[in-house]
């Protein structure tokens, strides 16, 4: 009994040793005391050193900063909260129908820039869905005020999913991507640039019969992209037959497939196909090598995004690349403005423009006049 006691005794003692000392930094419990004591200062004076006050020294505030470094000193969230009226929690709504997650490449560089900006300013990054907290089931904004979030990304959603509504609607500070809202700041790619910056390509290149796959109809991308392969063709005198447009939907495999078939089984079929992106391209490349042609001999392809497969095929694809990790961090920028300026950012657009990358994938044709 007395070993077992002794054991037991041993056991608390070396429990609280080890919390106070070897896990001190980890549990976070470094307090403004110990620092005030190290630095031979009072508990206020660390206090005012730490919320960045201005009436004390910089030489103070600075040792008393790297001291509270050193030591491994964290704030409270909990605390800075109530003093700052602010969680530093930015929410996310991102919502792929396509399925691929965050395996979804473009859109995985949008939010890992905006998740690297974000931290840059201290504010940490949650997923918003809007399925059940606890046992009760949530809309999105419920989700919002649950997890007391600051701010709200919205991005590859659908725009007109009445909860995407509400939550743009509240008082709830949100940016999105590719898609504008009344009194909401955007962060937009340039897509009427990139478009004009294809078909010009494609035209350079000898080109008069140029198709284009677009993404769903509904999509404010899809219309700023449709609206500028237009009035491009029409600036180059080219003619576009009805057949030579058709809609398919982003990152979806089949759709494109099917609308490449479609293309190749007109009678006076296009010299050039633009995809509307890099991914559902290679089921088009699929169709094209189904059908017995080659690409760009038979055939040529041109891309959207700059994904990184579209740069390791064989043969290389001329596409746009869209700055994700642009995108990504002015969507940062501007809500964490729209958070403490609220009525500074209201309707800001912001265009982040790529570039063209030319690859081996368009067929430089003869032109007759």
């Amino acid at each position: 009994m007395i070993i077992f006691f002794l054991a037991f005794y041993k056991k608390i003692v070396y429990s609280k040793f080890t919390k106070s000392i070897k896990y001190n930094r980890f549990l976070n419990m470094i307090s403004m005391k110990d620092i005030a004591k190290k630095c031979n200062v009072s508990v206020a004076t660390v206090s005012k050193a730490l919320s960045d006050q201005p009436d004390i020294s910089e030489i103070t505030k600075k040792k008393i900063c790297n001291v509270a470094d050193e030591m491994g000193y964290l704030t409270n969230s909990v605390a800075r909260a109530l003093k700052t009226n602010k969680t530093y929690n930015l929410g996310v709504v991102y919502r792929d129908e396509g399925g691929l997650g965050l395996v979804h490449e473009f859109f995985t560089a949008v939010l890992n820039g905006f998740k690297n900006e974000a931290e840059k300013s201290g504010y940490d990054i949650t997923f918003i869905n809007n399925e059940n907290i606890g046992s009760k089931s949530a809309s999105y904004l419920q989700h919002c005020k649950y997890r007391g979030i600051d701010g709200i990304l919205i991005a590859c959603v659908d725009f007109n999913n009445p909860q995407i509504l509400e939550v743009v609607s509240s008082s709830i500070p949100a940016v999105t991507i590719d898609h504008v809202f009344d009194h909401v700041p955007c962060v937009l790619s340039d897509n009427r640039e990139g478009m004009n910056a294809l078909v010009k390509y494609a035209y350079s290149k000898g080109h008069r019969k140029i198709a284009y796959i677009a993404g769903e109809k509904d999509q404010f991308v899809t219309e700023e992209r449709v609206s500028s392969f237009l009035n491009t063709m029409k600036e180059l005198n080219l003619s576009v037959p009805e057949e030579y447009l058709i809609f398919s939907r982003y990152y979806e495999i089949q759709s494109c497939f099917t609308a490449v078939e479609r293309l190749l089984a007109l009678r006076d079929r296009p010299t050039c196909i633009i995809f509307p992106d890099d991914f559902a391209l290679q089921s088009g490349v699929n169709a094209i090598i189904s059908a017995g042609l080659s690409i760009p001999e038979d055939i040529s392809i041109i891309g959207y995004d700059g994904i990184l497969l579209s740069q390791v095929m064989t043969p290389k694809i001329t596409t746009y690349k869209q700055n994700a990790d642009g995108l990504g961090k002015a969507a940062a920028d501007v809500l964490i403005d729209f958070i403490n300026n609220p009525d500074s950012v209201k309707d800001r657009q912001i265009y982040i423009c790529g570039n063209l990358l030319e690859g081996e994938s368009v067929k430089a044709l003869e032109v007759f006049s």
